[in-house]
């Protein structure tokens, strides 16, 4: 049976967000990974350069009063910058790594949307095409040619159910994460 433009449209649709989803799930996880080790290190750099601040401060004691004024300055002007460096890290941490997890339930969940789907359209193409065979078997049965729209109505209708069904909780999902 040759295949309509429609179907060879979805298919390919189909196609597109399976690419989409994949390349999503691979990019986003390396970006995760990469962000987590850079704010990992840059907290690392903080707790040495918090040591290095001590250092100085000791050090500062054992000098003469003006050496001794000007490193704990020096001290203390290393430590502020070290408080912007954790803020830099707690910044990140909340504003890039945590949304960039929270993608895996998404693609998760649009993968199995996308499955869901596929089973609907292949269950109606199988129906169709069993429709189709009885009708070329029979074809003087005015009965089953009649019923034909009738059934394709019914096949067409069961996908659109599961269509919006998928849509009405893709939008429960989204209310819920933004509340």
């Amino acid at each position: 049976m040759s295949r309509t433009p429609d179907a060879r449209a979805r298919d390919y649709q189909t196609r597109k967000i399976q690419e989409n989803i994949t390349n999503v799930e691979r990019h986003f996880g390396e970006m995760c990974q990469l962000f987590a080790a850079y704010v990992r290190k840059t907290a690392r750099l903080r707790d040495k350069a918090d040591v290095l601040v001590k250092e100085i401060g000791m050090y500062a004691d054992t000098e003469t009063p003006n050496l001794k004024r000007g490193m704990k300055q020096f001290a203390d002007h290393l430590a502020k910058i070290q408080d912007y460096r954790q803020a830099e890290v707690e910044r990140l941490e909340a504003k890039v790594i945590e949304p960039l997890k929270s993608y895996g339930a998404v693609v998760k969940q649009k993968r199995e949307d996308l499955k869901t789907t596929k089973r609907a359209r292949d269950r109606e193409a199988k129906q169709m095409a069993q429709l189709e065979r009885t009708r070329q078997r029979n074809p003087s049965d005015r009965q089953i040619i009649v019923s034909l729209p009738h059934l394709v109505l019914i096949f067409y209708l069961t996908f659109v159910k599961t269509i919006i069904s998928v849509i009405i909780m893709q939008i429960c999902t989204a209310l819920t994460e933004r509340h």
